[in-house]
């Protein structure tokens, strides 16, 4: 079940501005969501940094849903970072195919090769007492196999002659075989590749539209907003976590990691041990504890138990959104530690601090 301990003072005045915080972002996005179709739906400059940018004062107004679209600028950097982080981690997978494939077939051409010189021997022996058999000439020949469709071709070989002649049938099939799954799976690679370029094109477009937002706001409202994103939950929001117990000993392991991490800085594609982001952490912290999870958090969603709200318990894994373009995990009172988004920090934050797609033990 999850905890209902009571925070310390200090810890409870800092999460109820952080949540207070949290709604008001979320808040402003869904505002942003709704705005006219003149909106710039590419991420470009709003009116209101515009404005600033040429030099004329932007009002509260006008700094609030610049920095709401911002936050939208960033929530669409975080799913395609994880479009980004699956298919780099497909092509990984591939790479990794084709030099099993290619190891394979170079083993086969090593046999091939091998069958191929003792067949050679045995032409060179006909040959020195008296002439080369043209059924033994198939034998050396490139492609014996279209010969070897005929019958009546092993009806005149010796059985060893016949036996040597299958073997070296069987090899060379299985090398052309080999060879065309692997330059199918290159071909599957050099695809894999083009999408991971571009995601991470999608990812530095959006970050940096986010960036010249934050650069037009005044220098007051930046600085706020910067305040606020650099919280590293060491000096400003510690929950009080004493007597939480973990499921297992695997949980707890993979908890203490993620607790390790807070305040280290976000950083798209990045799965630490000094940097993440937030499927990257999940992936790390659960590493450290000796589990093997997925790379991206839609595939993580997958990767054990659903378990309801109400019996959370540390360890957990908390999918946000309907896309489950965001993970964090579950600490213990009500809590989750993530990597929330590019210029943020690792932190604490409620579980409840955005829609909760799906909740899974791993």
């Amino acid at each position: 079940m999850v905890s209902h301990r009571r925070t310390s003072q200090r810890g409870q005045t800092t999460l109820t501005s952080v949540t207070v915080l949290s709604a008001a972002l979320a808040t402003a996005a869904a505002a942003l969501s709704a705005q006219p179709a003149t909106a710039d739906p590419s991420g470009a400059r709003t009116g209101s940094a515009k404005a600033a940018v040429a030099g004329h004062p932007a009002d509260a107004t006008d700094r609030e849903g610049a920095t709401a679209q911002v936050g939208k600028l960033y929530e669409e950097a975080e799913r395609a970072t994880e479009k980004f982080n699956g298919a780099d981690a497909r092509t990984k997978e591939l790479r990794e195919q084709v030099s099993a494939l290619q190891d394979r077939a170079a083993r086969t051409q090593e046999w091939v090769n091998q069958l191929r010189a003792r067949l050679g021997a045995v032409a060179a022996a006909q040959y020195r007492s008296g002439g080369l058999d043209p059924t033994v000439r198939l034998l050396l020949s490139e492609r014996p196999e279209s010969y070897l469709e005929k019958a009546s071709a092993l009806d005149r070989l010796s059985g060893t002659q016949a036996h040597e002649l299958h073997r070296l049938q069987a090899a060379t099939r299985e090398l052309e075989q080999q060879r065309r799954e692997a330059a199918r799976k290159l071909a599957q690679l050099e695809i894999g590749r083009a999408e991971v370029a571009h995601h991470k094109k999608d990812v530095q477009r959006k970050l940096a539209s986010a960036r010249r937002l934050l650069n037009a706001l005044p220098s007051g409202a930046r600085s706020a907003y910067e305040r606020a994103s650099r919280s590293d939950g060491r000096d400003e929001i510690i929950p009080d976590l004493s007597g939480v117990v973990a499921g297992s000993g695997r949980a707890a392991a993979a908890v203490a990691a993620a607790r390790a991490a807070v305040g280290a800085p976000y950083a798209w594609g990045s799965t630490g041990p000094s940097a993440f982001d937030c499927s990257g952490l999940t992936q790390w912290a659960y590493n450290q504890a000796g589990v093997s999870l997925p790379r991206t958090s839609q595939a993580q969603r997958g990767a054990g138990s659903r378990i309801p709200l109400s019996q959370a318990r540390p360890g957990d894994l908390v999918i946000y959104r309907s896309d489950a373009s965001h993970v964090g995990m579950y600490v213990g009172n009500g809590q989750v530690v993530h990597a929330p988004y590019p210029g943020a920090r690792v932190r604490y934050d409620p579980v409840g601090m955005m829609p909760i797609s799906a909740i899974t033990r791993p």
